[in-house]
């Protein structure tokens, strides 16, 4: 997977196969990131394996993931909070709890909730995420 910066906002990540190039993912520029974060490297391999869309959860990239972050930001401004997945049929969000103490690392918040109220689940890291995801998709209808 390689990285290319095509503009001041996002960043977008690439997968080569043979002659062409796939699209995998566009991702906040390491400028709009907390200092020190990185993506983990299980998350960009789930982008590249492409199984982004897991009703009712879905793994977002782009103009939503930048504004998301950014409105995040605002309404919780006592947390340091990397977006990546959003439920479809609420407000929870998934994100990287970069400065809380202690922290699993993996936060479900519930977005427009109240300070102090927000806070959904902690999975212990992305792959119990993603498991729960995947149970949260064969449930869903």
């Amino acid at each position: 997977m390689s990285e290319f910066r095509i503009s001041e906002r996002i960043s977008v990540w690439f997968e080569h196969y043979g002659s062409d190039w796939q699209l995998i993912a566009q991702l906040l520029q390491d400028s709009q990131l907390p200092k020190g974060f990185a993506y983990p490297r299980e998350f960009l391999r789930v982008l590249d394996l492409g199984p982004t869309d897991l009703e009712p959860w879905w793994i977002f990239d782009g103009d939503l993931l930048l504004n998301r972050a950014i409105g995040m930001k605002v309404r919780h401004p006592n947390r340091v909070l990397v977006p990546f997945a959003r439920r479809r049929d609420n407000d929870d969000v998934a994100c990287w709890d970069v400065a809380t103490p202690n922290s699993s690392g993996v936060i479900i918040i519930h977005d427009y909730a109240a300070d102090g109220w927000e806070s959904v689940a902690e999975p212990p890291d992305f792959h119990a995420w993603l498991r729960r995801a995947v149970d949260h998709l064969i449930a869903f209808e």
